[in-house]
């Protein structure tokens, strides 16, 4: 029962089973809770975030040891919580909750300073999902910059 369920939570429902860009899958299976989440206010976006990262922590943690390797494909879990720290705090609407998505996607992809050196250097589901989270804080800033201040757009 305790590895369904930790496999569930890993794999974001399944999604990171997605034979092609797991990541994205990932990521795809959590807009509509991040709509539903922008509507709460911002106290409680925070508490959903920090419980959300507790829980997906263990069980990024426990599905890396059942997978045998750090942070393989199939956990997603980290692409949830990383979109939803992009969309903390922001309008729930479609430029948004869009343009998070793409700024999402490509840090995680890209993973700058300190992004990438957490990826090599902490293991087990604090090694997983801290990647993901520089990468919405960097999407979070960048979305605000552009849609609030017309940042880059002339």
């Amino acid at each position: 029962m305790k590895r369904k369920i930790v496999l569930f939570i890993a794999t974001a429902g399944g999604f990171g089973y997605s034979p092609l860009a797991s990541g994205t899958a990932g990521t795809a299976v959590a807009l509509p809770f991040a709509y539903m989440l922008l509507h709460l206010p911002v106290v409680w976006q925070a508490a959903v975030l920090v419980l959300s990262y507790i829980v997906f922590s263990w069980a990024a943690g426990e599905a890396d040891t059942m997978f045998g390797k750090h942070d393989p494909g199939q956990i997603v879990c980290d692409e949830v919580i990383g979109y939803w720290v992009t969309l903390f705090a922001l309008p729930p609407d479609a430029a948004h909750l869009g343009l998070g998505f793409l700024l999402f996607r490509f840090f995680d992809i890209v993973k700058p300073f300190p992004a990438g050196t957490v990826d090599k250097k902490v293991g087990g589901g604090q090694g997983v999902m801290l990647d993901d989270v520089i990468a919405g804080i960097y999407a979070n800033i960048c979305v605000r910059l552009i849609l609030s201040y017309g940042v880059f757009i002339s």
